[in-house]
């Protein structure tokens, strides 16, 4: 049985390989800090890590893209999407109302992820301005964090399973401010999964270019080489190398194996230009609407 690190029981991360493997026995290895999540498969203590990368609403999670590509070498195995579903949670004596309406003015403080409170940044202005936002690790700390302090004015931002695991309450549901609000996972890991949890329709290659300095238009001829190809780029992101003030790599995924004789093609004309080509992984990728459809 494959073990899987991930963040905590009940954070979305949990939903979403669950989401992702349905049937398929794995043992999940639950850890507070993403930091812990990548070393756990680093050191061979876990076969896979599940990361989180992308969400409709913020974007890239650069801290997650900065581990990927500057502090491990672990290729990207499955990506997969699934829905970033939020709720408001707490205890509902503390907040409910004899009426069974929530009172919002008693809520003090509201603990979730950076990433989670940004995502529900509408609701939080209408139904409780005066609650000071508190980031921790991920959503799940932050339920065991408001279960832990019953009667201090505390709710937290996070998943119906979280809310499950801890025993609270769901004060209320789906809080995001957009209804499409989805979050692209990947699995990485040391060695291709021998058996995929669902047949794919599209597999994707994940590239690092870094930019020879001396080169105009460098940037331009990479381009060229995917487009007279016809080779489809469903992204395309730049970040810093962290090794002087204004160098940069770029982050590109392409439709298309690795394999595949116009993207190989493409690489080695990429190199021909002086730069630096690192593939990160060539993988199946699965839409949300893709596992939803084969049953799970």
């Amino acid at each position: 049985m494959k073990r899987i690190a991930l963040l905590p029981e009940g954070s979305v991360s949990h939903e979403a390989v669950v989401q992702l493997l349905g049937n398929e026995p794995a043992e999940l290895v639950y850890h507070k800090l993403i930091s812990d999540v990548f070393l756990s498969t680093v050191h061979g203590k876990t076969d896979y890590s599940v990361i989180p990368i992308e969400n409709t609403i913020e974007g890239s999670v650069s801290l997650h893209m900065d581990w990927l590509v500057n502090e491990v070498d672990i290729p990207m195995q499955v990506e997969w999407v699934y829905p970033s579903i939020q709720n408001l949670i707490g205890d509902s004596d503390e907040f409910i109302l004899d009426s069974g309406d929530v009172d919002f003015t008693r809520i003090q403080k509201i603990l979730s992820h950076p990433v989670a409170t940004a995502q529900c940044q509408q609701f939080l202005r209408q139904h409780a301005p005066q609650a000071e936002l508190v980031n921790v690790g991920s959503t799940t700390e932050a339920i065991g964090i408001v279960k832990n302090n019953s009667g201090e004015g505390l709710a937290a931002i996070g998943t119906k399973l979280g809310a499950a695991t801890h025993k609270l309450d769901i004060l209320a549901e789906r809080v995001t401010d957009h209804d499409n609000n989805y979050t692209r996972f990947i699995l990485i890991g040391k060695e291709s999964l021998a058996k995929l949890p669902r047949p794919f329709n599209q597999k994707k290659t994940s590239i690092l270019v870094t930019l020879p300095e001396d080169f105009a238009g460098a940037l331009h001829q990479v381009l060229a080489a995917f487009a007279w190809r016809r080779l489809n780029l469903s992204r395309i992101e730049s970040r810093p190398t962290k090794k002087k003030l204004g160098s940069y790599y770029f982050y590109i995924d392409v439709l298309e194996s690795v394999e595949s004789v116009l993207l190989t093609a493409a690489i080695g004309e990429i190199e021909a230009l002086g730069c630096q080509v690192r593939v990160l992984g060539s993988y199946p990728s699965y839409t949300y609407q893709e596992l939803t459809l084969e049953g799970l």
